[in-house]
């Protein structure tokens, strides 16, 4: 799980410079067409500032190109932020991010949040770019350490991304 230090964001600052200046918030996201990736990068948009006023800079992981994913990223007013482009999902995999099954994807309360999420709040669904199995997830990261984590049991459901990036960091 060590190689993930020494990838580097599309500002070219290296994982591991970026969590010895501060908490780094990973962010895993599923695929740009998901209802519940372009909720997640909704709530990102809103909850920035309390983000960052914890000392925490966050980090998109995404599994498209870098051109396709900076177009998505401005439409949500995070274009501005490190990302990671993972195609191969070398990072999911690192950080032990699974493929989902079949309930996890389409199970009753997912298709609930999905109609809220979706239809309700506007997020729809686009198309599939990367693989529409794969679970997202979000690590808060300090001087190279896991230090709080929020792996998705579902694909639906919402982390508090502020109450992530509240948490203490190790002192030594």
């Amino acid at each position: 799980m060590d190689g993930w230090r020494h990838i580097e964001t599309n500002k070219g600052i290296l994982l591991q410079e970026l969590s010895e200046h501060g908490k780094v918030m990973l962010v895993f996201l599923r695929h740009f067409g998901c209802t519940f990736c372009r909720e997640a990068m909704a709530d990102l948009n809103d909850r920035r500032a309390d983000i960052e006023n914890h000392d925490t800079t966050i980090v998109l992981v995404h599994q498209v190109g870098e051109a396709y994913a900076r177009q998505i990223l401005e439409i949500y007013g995070l274009e501005d932020l490190h990302r990671v482009s993972d195609p191969n999902l070398e990072l999911y995999h690192a950080f032990e991010l699974e493929r989902g099954s079949w309930r996890q994807m389409f199970g009753l309360r997912v298709w609930l949040r999905g109609f809220v999420a979706g239809i309700l709040k506007g997020h729809l669904v686009g198309p599939e770019q990367g693989d529409g199995w794969q679970m997202p997830g979000v690590f808060m990261v300090h001087r190279n350490k896991i230090i709080k984590r929020f792996k998705h049991q579902y694909a639906s459901d919402r982390p508090d991304y502020v109450q992530l990036a509240a948490c203490e960091t190790q002192t030594s």
